[in-house]
């Protein structure tokens, strides 16, 4: 079937009996995509913030407009206004300075007498006026001239084609050439608010203002007046509607919601009483129908300005509100979501602001539905998660790529429905970057999330030097995936370095440490009540975390602190091997073994233990792989004994944690010993975490993430 983005796109391009013979293709699935027109999620952040209401207490507003676009018209347009004037309404006509037609002064003059606005529509009608922006800067100078000799405060770009950016060289107070939502447009995606709004000059839309929902007064720019309901041409030409219900009703909801109910007619289509019916027209009864229900059901309670006076009077708001476009944002990783702070963190932080955010991911041990909502985020689990216990390279790959074909499937299905404006992948593996192969052919940037450095992890995982045949094929794939990505964010700013140079994608590259969500992790009252001293560890169980000095430390210090006990939560490749190991040490009353477990929960466990333990040992990955662990544990008030390699000391000093030498036992056991049995340097380990913690949380570093996806979607 033909896409409906398709037909409108070349539309303009096409004759009328092609496009009639075209319109039926819409015909079997006309009444399912008209009630998709018009609602808007009811919890949505309709109104901009700081908005204040209508004049005079009034609920709503009613926009009326109309496009002229060839010589029929111009010669029904003085009957559509007369029509108006006799129900008590006032509109603007949108006239195509260099079209097919010549609109005379004297008709102009007759409508701006009459009480009625006179606007721009395009320069020439011909869907070209956007084909680039030198191109545009020309037609801006014309399209001036006229606006200057005709009186005009408004523009309306022809076929809803439009860039908000470029209309910025327009001598304008306002443009409508936007939908709150439509998603029959050759550019679907709407402002999102059913309210005027202020779009400022791009020399003052600065990194402050660019999540806000306001702007003061001041600033240069226009008001943006959205359509809120469907064009007529839309409605009754390619869908058969065969009444204004559809128009009613969205008005009505308009109403409840105190918005601005704005409508373009346009007269060409129009069949007035004594017309002969066609194809492409409607009865005008339709139009009459829809005004005297808003005249008849509101009474007074409405507004009805012309275009030019909503646009006044909302330039001249204290407060101009500002309404940031709702995107639609999906997210790859090969993890489970639930457990992943890493990815959480960002989702639901967009999912916060108003985003649409979809995560494809894992199923974990404890089976959870395969579609499910948290926190705003939609969740799609694709597979569930292997037992992590690989023990060799293939035991690895195959999970890996079952998983991205999958992922790849699911992506490319859900674009194909309804387009995303952002890709988020997360490594590991790189590789599943080409996930977004189909997104990324339609314009959809792509960001590459690099959690750990692959061709080390992959070393260190299977105990191999860093060199050699698969060492060399993963730095190749990093290289591709890194080439494919429009940006790359990096898990710290020492692996920045190292994969920017060693890619040669600088330009593109950004540090993100796993900052902690203060939403999860924080302060709370200790929930145990028992004596023992409990040193925990929470994470992946592989050989370069440690786990296994840990235990052997606690073997030295056990006999001296009979109530302590060591918490390991987590899985992994070592696992089995840490078991062995406490069962040899005879330990396995005080080493105790639990599943990992989802975020809210960890968060709480950890805040009940005395200390926590980060034994990563200094081999080329560990001694550059930045742990969450240690910025939880401070803020959740635990003090953490960390191993001293080259990232950590990079990020943090002895007056927020207490370092040993990585991979010495006894200088482990030593460190363990001191914070256990010193509650003063407890309290002051505790004290430096938790300020060190307020000034690099997750909080700092949102809006720089915002910036990221906002000016790749831009």
């Amino acid at each position: 079937m033909l896409s409906h983005r398709v037909y409108y796109a070349l539309k303009p391009y096409f004759p009328w009996r092609v496009r009639r013979n075209i319109r039926s293709i819409f015909a079997q699935k006309k009444r399912v995509r008209s009630q998709a027109i018009w609602p808007i999620n009811e919890s949505a952040a309709l109104t901009p913030a700081g908005w204040p209401g209508w004049p005079d207490g009034r609920k709503f507003a009613v926009v009326l407009t109309h496009d002229v676009e060839g010589q029929s018209g111009l010669d029904k347009h003085a009957r559509l206004a007369e029509l108006e004037a006799q129900l008590g309404f006032r509109s603007s006509f949108n006239f195509v300075p260099e079209g097919e037609y010549k609109v005379t002064a004297e008709q102009r003059r007759a409508l701006t007498e009459n009480g009625f606005e006179v606007g721009i529509h395009d320069l020439h009608h011909d869907g070209k006026l956007f084909h680039s922006e030198k191109s545009f800067k020309k037609s801006a100078l014309r399209i001036n001239q006229y606006i200057k000799e005709w009186g005009a405060a408004g523009f309306r770009a022809g076929f809803m084609l439009r860039n908000l950016e470029w209309m910025h060289d327009l001598d304008i107070a306002y443009d409508a050439s936007t939908f709150d939502t439509d998603p029959f447009e050759p550019q679907p995606d709407g402002a999102g608010t059913i309210f005027p709004f202020w779009k400022p000059a791009r020399d003052h839309d600065s990194k402050n203002h660019a999540s806000d929902q306001s702007v003061p007064a001041g600033r240069k720019g226009y008001v943006e007046l959205p359509y809120t309901l469907p064009q007529d041409s839309t409605l009754f030409l390619i869908l058969g509607e065969t009444s204004p219900e559809i128009w009613i009703n969205k008005l009505d909801w308009i109403a409840r919601h105190g918005g601005m109910a704005l409508v373009n007619v346009h007269p060409d289509y129009l069949q007035f009483p004594g017309d002969a019916p066609s194809a492409r027209t409607f009865p005008s009864s339709h139009y009459a129908r829809f005004l005297e229900h808003i005249r008849t059901n509101y009474g007074d309670s409405f507004w009805q300005p012309l275009p030019r006076q909503i646009a006044e009077y909302t330039a001249q708001l204290q407060t101009r509100p500002v309404v940031r476009k709702k995107k639609r944002i999906c997210m790859v990783s090969h993890s489970v979501y639930l457990s992943d702070n890493r990815v959480r963190r960002y989702a639901e932080s967009l999912a916060q602001r108003g985003d649409e955010v979809d995560v494809f991911c894992l199923d974990g041990k404890v089976e959870r539905p395969r579609e499910e909502v948290v926190e705003g985020v939609r969740i799609v689990r694709l597979r569930r998660r292997n037992g992590r216990n690989e023990k060799t390279t293939l035991d690895y790959l195959k999970p890996l790529l079952a998983f991205l074909a999958l992922s790849s499937w699911n992506v490319t299905r859900e674009h194909a429905r309804r387009r995303y404006d952002c890709i988020h992948i997360h490594n590991i593996p790189d590789f599943l970057v080409f996930a977004a192969w189909y997104p990324k052919l339609t314009g959809t940037p792509v960001i590459l999330d690099i959690h750990d450095i692959v061709p080390e992890f992959f070393a260190s995982k299977f105990g191999q030097e860093p060199k050699g045949f698969m060492f060399g094929l993963l730095r190749r794939m990093e290289d591709f995936s890194a080439a494919f990505a429009d940006h790359v964010i990096i898990a710290n700013d020492l692996w920045k370095e190292k994969y920017a140079v060693r890619t040669h994608s600088q330009r593109k590259c950004s540090a993100f440490i796993n900052n902690v969500d203060t939403r999860i992790f924080h302060r709370r009252p200790r929930q145990r009540k028992d004596d023992k001293l409990i040193m925990l560890f929470p994470g992946g169980l592989h050989w370069h975390q440690g786990v296994d000095l840990a235990i052997r430390a606690f073997k030295l210090i056990a006999d001296r602190l009979p109530n302590a006990e060591f918490h390991i939560y987590g899985a992994g490749s070592a696992r089995e091997a840490l078991v062995k190991l406490t069962h040899e040490l005879e330990l396995d009353h005080r080493v105790l073994f639990f599943p990992g477990v989802v975020l809210d929960k960890i968060a709480d466990i950890m805040a009940d233990a005395d200390l926590g333990v980060v034994p990563k040992r200094a081999d080329t990955f560990g001694n550059e792989a930045y742990s969450t662990k240690i910025m939880e544990f401070m803020s959740v008030g635990v003090p953490v004994v960390i191993s001293s390699t080259k990232v950590d000391r990079f990020y943090f000093n002895d007056d927020v944690a207490r370092f040993f030498e990585s991979g010495n036992v006894e200088a482990l056991s030593v460190a363990l010993l001191e914070v256990l049995q010193n509650a003063s340097l407890r309290k002051k380990l505790v004290e430096n975490a938790t300020e060190y913690v307020a000034k690099n949380s997750w909080d700092t570093r949102k809006a720089d993430y915002f910036e990221i996806v906002d000016r790749l979607c831009g």
